[in-house]
C-alpha cells in the first residue's frame, strides 16, 4: 500500500526518511542531540501554524467573501462546515506546540533570559535580544489565537451559540486579531531567522 495515499501515511513517512537521514549525518557520534530534536519539532509547528495563518488572511477569507458575493454560486457553507473548523484544529494547537517546543529549546540552551530581551546579561546578550523580540511576539500572537480568535470563531461556526449581533462583533474581533498575527509574523520571523547570529544586521 502507498503511504503517500493518506495523510497519516505521508507524515509516518516524513519522520521515518528524517530519522534515516538523522542517522546517516550522525554516523561516528555518540548520543542523542535533544537541542536538535526540541528545535525541530519548534520548526514543524511554527510553519504549520504560520502556513494556516496566511492560509486563513491570504485565501480562505477573500475566497469566502467572494463565495458569499457570488448569488449564483455555490456559496462558503461547504468551507465553513468542512474546511474551516479543521484548520481552526490544526491551527490553534500548532500554535500551542510552536510556543511551548520554543521556550523549552530557550529553557534547555539556557536563554530564558531572551523574555528580558537579554538585558540581565553585561553586556546586552545579542542573541537573547534577537530571539527574545521574536519570542514576546509570538506570545503575543499565541494570545490572539487561544484569547481573541478561538473564543469568536467558535460563535462564529455555531460551536456557541450567539446572536446575530455577536455573531458580527465576533467576526470583526478574530478579523483583526487574524490580521495582527499576520502582521506580527513578519518581524518575528525575521528575528527568529536572524537570532542565531546574534544580530539583525551586520555592521561593516
Amino acid at each position: 500500500m502507498n503511504p503517500l495515499n493518506s495523510i497519516k501515511g505521508t507524515l509516518t513517512l516524513g519522520f521515518v526518511l528524517a530519522i534515516v537521514v538523522g542517522l546517516i549525518v550522525s554516523m561516528g557520534f555518540t548520543g542523542l542531540n535533544w537541542f536538535t530534536l526540541v528545535r525541530w519539532f519548534h520548526i514543524l509547528a511554527g510553519i504549520t501554524w504560520i502556513g494556516l495563518l496566511y492560509y486563513f488572511n491570504f485565501v480562505s477569507t477573500p475566497a469566502v467573501a467572494a463565495a458569499n458575493a457570488d448569488k449564483g454560486g455555490p456559496g462558503a457553507a461547504g468551507i465553513s462546515k468542512y474546511v474551516t473548523p479543521l484548520a481552526l484544529l490544526w491551527f490553534r494547537w500548532s500554535a500551542a506546540v510552536t510556543w511551548i517546543m520554543g521556550f523549552l529549546y530557550l529553557a534547555m540552551t539556557g536563554n530564558l533570559g531572551a523574555f528580558a530581551l537579554g538585558l540581565t546579561s553585561s553586556p546586552v546578550n545579542a542573541y537573547q535580544l534577537t530571539i527574545g523580540i521574536g519570542a514576546w511576539l509570538g506570545t503575543i500572537m499565541l494570545f490572539n489565537v487561544w484569547v481573541l480568535i478561538w473564543p469568536n470563531q467558535k460563535k462564529l461556526l455555531g460551536i456557541v451559540s450567539a446572536t446575530d449581533e455577536q455573531k458580527a462583533a465576533a467576526r470583526k474581533v478574530a478579523a483583526m486579531a487574524s490580521r495582527t498575527n499576520t502582521m506580527l509574523s513578519i518581524p518575528m520571523l525575521l528575528c527568529m531567522a536572524s537570532a542565531f547570529h546574534g544580530v539583525l544586521f551586520v555592521h561593516p
